[in-house]
């Protein structure tokens, strides 16, 4: 599933590439597009200006000349492509956005192979959408408040792992991240959070913003053609990866093979010479 990297990397190519279009026409191709929570149908976004976008963890939204916002999640395999003629059309179009600017126009697709992602017309509170309105924010939020965060982590007694998964408590990291950050904390996934203290939690949250930051600059993490940018590209964040995936590979910081484990219906991935419960 895309987490905040692959969300920011969209969110950053919608930016600069539709900003200040106007949606001519919109479509829903598909009866799952669209979320039922919707205050409107797609085609009610015709004639509205595109004057921005903005993000909360994995949600995302353009907003518009209007008193409401069209937002997105990615869910497993959600795109927004703009459509080019020297690249492939897409072949799994949920929904359909004529857009122009002056003499120029393009189309924008949203794409979902998997169909767990979803469009939404929402009005907002806060500048945020009613869909958000209960995500906490991620480390990039100017806002974001790291001491209360670790505040809320030491009042848990759960796993660690399970805490930064928790998109009410910090939002963005999910499973790919989540084993990076504590690979880089020298953290084991099953520790409890009230086990930690402050400074450790301190460089959790640190470690979970440099990866993330890392994974921006890289594109996100691509592991097949379910997560590319509006352009169709895949990101490279993959090759950086030092557990995740990675298996009875070498650490790259000790040597020692990479473990799996499984709890909470998710894989984690950990070094057990670096990561010592």
């Amino acid at each position: 599933m895309p987490e905040l990297p692959e969300v920011e990397t969209v969110r950053r190519g919608l930016d600069t590439l539709i900003s200040g279009y106007r949606i001519t026409e919109a479509l829903q191709l598909h009866p799952r597009a669209l979320k039922s929570e919707s205050i409107a149908p797609l085609a009610d976004l015709a004639g509205a200006k595109i004057t921005g976008t903005s993000r909360r963890g994995k949600f995302m939204w353009l907003n518009l000349n209007r008193p409401y916002v069209l937002v997105a999640h990615l869910g497993m395999s959600g795109q927004f492509l703009i459509h080019q003629k020297n690249r492939p059309a897409a072949t799994h179009i949920r929904a359909q956005f004529t857009l122009a600017k002056r003499l120029r126009t393009q189309e924008l697709v949203f794409n979902d192979q998997r169909t767990f992602g979803w469009l939404s017309i929402e009005q907002t509170q806060n500048n945020i959408p009613a869909s958000a309105q209960h995500i906490a924010l991620d480390p990039f939020d100017p806002l974001f408040d790291k001491e209360a965060t670790i505040t809320k982590y030491r009042k848990r007694n759960i796993r660690i792992k399970t805490a930064i998964l928790n998109q009410e408590i910090m939002s963005g990291v999910g499973n790919i991240y989540a084993d990076e950050t504590l690979w880089r904390a020298r953290v084991h996934p099953e520790m409890s959070t009230a086990d930690l203290t402050q400074k450790k939690l301190t460089i959790i949250i640190d470690s979970a913003t440099e990866v993330m930051q890392e994974a921006i600059d890289k594109g996100g993490t691509s592991f097949d053609d379910l997560y590319i940018n509006v352009n169709g590209e895949s990101g490279f964040f993959e090759q950086s990866l030092a557990v995740y995936g990675r298996e009875d590979q070498p650490c790259p910081r000790c040597g020692t093979p990479i473990k799996r484990i499984v709890f909470g219906a998710r894989s984690s991935h950990f070094c057990p010479r670096c990561q010592r419960r």
